[in-house]
Order: structure tokens, then sequence, then C-alpha cells
């Protein structure tokens, strides 16, 4: 199955070349850093109707792929469009309580008990979409502990959790408290990509 994915890897260099991080200024938490974020993440604890629009790239060291996306948030499920920017076909993943579909393939939908394991099962991807919900909001998830530094705006930098890194490195200030345009989350040989174009919290 995963020959049909095959055509979205030729444009995941493009991405991840326009992606490369720069050197980034990291400040260790101190009490008034981390009380901040802390701040930030009751501020937005119940943040769970959303839509962002933007980039996605996925690699895992070998094969990928990359296109546009848009994520749309609904309390506890969620529906993922992912865009090949070659074939213009796209693909539909949703969850919920009730397990995950992706759509879009060739011999129809296919199902999964969770959204994590079905796309490593049709794609070969390791996504960690459940802590990826928070960490695109720039929260720490819930799975464990997390190590925090900081970049000189006072927001979070670096995210260790989980055994992924998650590299911020682009914040939009238009938003109270401020939200991630650009994340890099990376276990290797595994990577992902995020270049978030547009939020809109609900």
């Amino acid at each position: 199955m995963k020959r049909r994915f095959r055509i979205l890897a030729a444009a995941l260099p493009l991405l991840l070349a326009a992606c490369v991080p720069q050197p980034a200024v990291r400040i260790k938490g101190d009490a008034a850093l981390l009380n901040a974020q802390l701040a930030r993440e009751h501020a937005l604890a119940h943040a769970d109707h959303w839509t962002l629009e933007g980039r996605l790239g996925v690699s895992d060291g070998h094969d990928g792929g990359s296109g546009g996306f848009t994520w749309t948030q609904d309390g506890r499920s969620y529906s993922f469009v992912f865009r090949a920017p070659i074939t213009g076909r796209s693909f539909e993943l949703s969850s919920g309580p009730d397990g995950a579909v992706l759509k879009g393939l060739d011999g129809g939908p296919l199902q999964g008990a969770d959204a994590e394991s079905l796309i490593r099962r049709a794609l070969g991807w390791e996504v960690p979409l459940h802590d990826l919900r928070a960490w695109v909001l720039g929260l720490r998830a819930d799975s464990g502990p997390a190590q925090l530094a900081f970049g000189d705006n006072r927001l979070p930098s670096l995210l260790t959790q989980d055994g992924w890194s998650v590299d911020y490195r682009a914040w939009d200030a238009t938003h109270q408290p401020p939200l991630p345009t650009t994340i890099f989350a990376s276990r290797p040989p595994y990577k992902v990509r995020l270049s978030i174009e547009t939020w809109s919290l609900r």
C-alpha cells in the first residue's frame, strides 16, 4: 500500500529544504518563564475547537510525503485533510472515540482502532498525533514528563517529550496567547514538519 504514496515523496526534499532550521536561542526555563508557560497552558486548556491550515512534511529517513493540510479539531474528534501537491489527490483522516478512518485510498477507506496505528499501517509514517494535538498549540502533552527551553521572545523554543524533540521556530503573536506557526518535531529517524498559515480558534 505504501507504493500508492511514493509520488508524495517527490516534493518532500523541497519542503524540508525550505524548513531547515537556523540556530535558535535556547534559554533554560527559570521560575518566571515556567510560570508564564503554565499560564499559557491554563488559558488554552479548553481549546479543543479550532481549524488550522498549512503545509506538512513527514519523513522516516528514507521515504515520506509533503503537501497542504487542513486540521479541524472538534472536541475529542478531528478531521485531517492532506492534499498531495503533484497529483492533486486528497486524503482525509478522521478520528474520534469510535476509532479512525482514512479515506482517499485506492480500494476504499481503511479503518483502525486509533489514528496513529492506522497511519503507521497505511503509510509507514510515524506521526505522534495524540501528542501533536497539544504540541501544535505550544503546550506540553499529557504523555509524561517534558523539558522546556525558551527563546528570546519568552515563548517555548524547544520541547522534549515522549522521545520527541519539538522545535518551535515562529509564533503568531496576533493571537493571545500566541500560537506556533512553524514546528519541527523529530525522533530519529522520523521527522514531522508543520508550517501553519492560518489559525482559527472557535
